[in-house]
This record gives structure tokens, sequence and C-alpha cells, in this order.
């Protein structure tokens, strides 16, 4: 490959790293390294297995953006207005309770920079007005550049981190017997975690809707923003093995109780680095560990807020004299949304942002589905298509059976 051609697909990259940086926050940070934590390396298969069977539906908005000329919102609406509203009901939904989460998570990783003693609260707050100067300075110029670094200084420092883990060698003795997640208790863990692993299906419909930002600043060829969305979703699975590694290395078989709130544990596995690697470490995997959570609070702020943006505007189109609301006011309210749950429901939302993951994997098959059904007549191989429905038939059965062990047991 020459260089032109090099250089060609490093401007077409952005989405895909978007993704990615999206990708490693509560699922990778919190979800993997807990499951590392908790089980050792026995959920890795079922890590790297879900992140497989979910990268069709993912990969079909790429194409189906690409090859139609329109985003995947677009699409829901040509099924139909009905699937069109459940979509934006569920994402309505999804958007406020995730940036209250990412936004609490990132804030109290920001109390290691901080000096003094500022509440969670004010530092929510600090953060927001941050993110949104980001944001509405250049939105997604600035988010397409600002991933390629986020991304290559938080996959540099995480793999500098895991040879360090590595070499010290496991924290659990020699005896240990590992718990066993294969039992009815460890379900609702499992579950959670598959749902945001490697992020939401309805970041299918966020990527889309990136990749046609991306379009307005650089032609992408299909080839391309294959190429971006396939490094993208790389770096995740590798991201996502390399977290539980984490937490199999440092938290596993210790006799610190592993907490399970996303902020408390965030801040707990800070200490253990230090407690083991040594103190100069603790600022080191705090920023790691800041850099997966800032890319993703900034990724969540601008995804959520397209996607519903353009799915009102295409639910009221019919509507000819009410205007198109700018992106920055979806933005503003959706930041503004995020933070008064956090203000009203602070207590509440560890329970909440686990229904939310719940919730995304018991929505799966609905949109990977949906997707399917948008390019599986004559865009996608053969090949693609039989791992397609093994996809759809190992992500019904498993929400079949969480539902059956919810409603029943």
């Amino acid at each position: 490959m020459d260089t032109s051609r090099i250089l060609e697909r490093w401007r077409a990259t952005g989405p895909g790293l978007v993704m990615a940086a999206a990708a490693v926050g509560a699922s990778h940070l919190v979800a993997s390294t807990q499951s590392g934590a908790l089980f050792g390396w026995q959920l890795l298969w079922l890590i790297v297995a879900v992140n497989i069977l979910k990268y069709p539906f993912f990969r079909f908005g790429v194409q189906y953006t690409l090859l139609n000329d329109e985003s995947l919102v677009e699409g829901y609406l040509r099924k139909g207005r009905g699937w069109l509203i459940a979509f934006t009901l569920l994402n309505l939904l999804a958007a406020v309770v995730n940036t209250a989460g990412v936004l609490l998570l990132t804030a109290s990783l920001l109390q290691y920079f901080i000096p003094g003693n500022l509440s969670l609260t004010l530092l929510c707050l600090l953060l927001l007005a941050i993110c949104l100067l980001i944001l509405l300075a250049g939105h997604y110029r600035v988010l397409d550049g600002l991933s390629r670094v986020l991304m290559l200084v938080l996959t540099v420092c995480t793999f500098v981190a895991l040879a360090i883990a590595w070499q010290n060698g496991p924290m659990a003795p020699p005896d240990y017997v590992s718990p066993s997640p294969w039992q009815l208790s460890a379900l609702a863990f499992i579950v959670a975690t598959m749902g945001w692993m490697p992020v939401p299906i309805e970041l299918s419909a966020i990527n889309s809707m990136w990749l046609r930002s991306k379009q307005r600043l650089a032609k992408v060829s299909l080839s391309d923003g294959l190429f971006d969305f396939n490094l993208g979703y790389a770096v995740a699975i590798v991201l996502a093995v390399v977290f539980l590694a984490l937490g199999a290395l440092l938290q596993h078989g210790t006799e610190q109780e592993i907490q399970m709130a996303g902020a408390a544990f965030a801040q707990q596995l800070v200490a253990m680095y230090s407690a083991t690697i040594g103190d100069w470490a603790r600022l080191f995997i705090a920023f790691i560990a800041f850099m997966c959570m800032f890319g993703t609070t900034l990724a969540v702020l601008d995804g959520y807020a397209r996607t519903l943006n353009e799915s009102f505007y295409l639910l009221s189109r019919k509507d000819k004299d009410r205007p198109r609301w700018p992106l920055s006011a979806w933005i503003v309210g959706q930041s503004a949304a995020g933070m008064a749950i956090i203000l009203f429901f602070q207590t509440a939302l560890s329970p909440m942002l686990t229904f939310a993951m719940t919730l995304a994997f018991l929505t799966t098959p609905f949109f990977a589905w949906l997707n399917f059904s948008l390019v599986r007549r004559n865009q996608i191989s053969s090949g693609m298509n039989v791992l397609a429905w093994v996809g759809m038939v190992y992500l019904t059965g498993f929400a079949l059976v969480y539902l059956a062990w919810y409603l029943f047991f």
C-alpha cells in the first residue's frame, strides 16, 4: 500500500475510533475488570464471544450508511414509524441514564487530579462545562480529532499497565479456588456485562450518524469506512480482554471485597494498583481510567444527541412549519437531564445503570434484527449472513433465559 493510500485511509478514520472510545468506558473499565476481579479468566471466552456475535449488526450500520447514503435512523423510518418510535423511546431513556452514569464515574476519577475536597456534584458540573465547550466549539470535527489522540494514549498506557501487572504475577494465592460464574446468582451480572459489551447496540445508529458527519468532512468509500470500523472494533475487543486481565491479575483472589458500584469500583482499582505495583502507579492508573471515561463522556453527549435530533426531526417532518432544532440544543438538553438525574437520584444511580445495561442486552435482539433486515437481501456475504444468524440465535436465546429466570426464579 503506497503512502497516498495510507494517508487516505487515515483521513477516513474517525467514527470507528469514536465508537471505540465510547466502548472503553463502563463496559471495559468497570464490567470487563469486574469480570476478571470476580471470576479470574473464566469469562474471557464469553466477552470475546459476545463481541464477535454482535459484530455483524454494528457492521451492517456502516454498510447501510455508505451504500444507501442515509443513516440507520432514516432506514428505521423506511421500515415504518413504529420502528423509529420504539428506537427513539429506548434511545431517550438510555441517553439520560447513560449521561448521568458516565458523568458521575468520570467525576469520581477526576478527584485524583483536582486539589481540595470538591464534591462529586461540583466536579460533574465542571466536567460537563469542559465537555460542552469542546463539543459546542467544534461538534464532530473536534470529537473526530480528539478520539484518535485519546485512543492512542489509552491503548499505550493500558498495555504498559498490563505488562507491569503481568510481570508482578497474579495476586491470588496458588491454592485459591475461584467462584464459578455458571450459576443463577451470577446471571444478572453476566447479562449486564454483555449488554454494554462492547457498547449498547443502539450505538450502531449513533456510529451511522458520526459516519454521515465524517462524510461532510472527507470522502469515505465503503472499503475505507469498513477499515475504520474494523480498526475501532478490534481495538475495543483487545482492550476488553486487557481490562479483564488487569482485574484477574490485580484483584482476583484478594481478601478485599470487590465493589460493584461503578465509581467505587474504579477508585478501588486505582487503590489496588498503588498497593500492588507501588504508590507511583496511583496517578498512572487514575489517568488511564479518567481517559477512558472522558472519551466515553464526550461520545455519549455527542452521539445520543445526534440520534435524538435526527429521530425527532424525522418523526415530525410532516409538520413543515416546525424548524429543526440545532444539535447544540440537544447536547445542552441531554446534559441538563443527566445532571438532574445526578442531583435528584444520586443514591439510586448504580441500580439505574445496572437496569440500563440489562435493558441494553434485552433489546439487543430487537435492534440487531432491525439492522440485519435493512441489509440482508443483497448487501452482505454468505459468511456474514451465517454469523448474523448465529448471533441472533445466541443473543435471543440468552435474553429469553434471563427473562425466564427473572420471572420465575
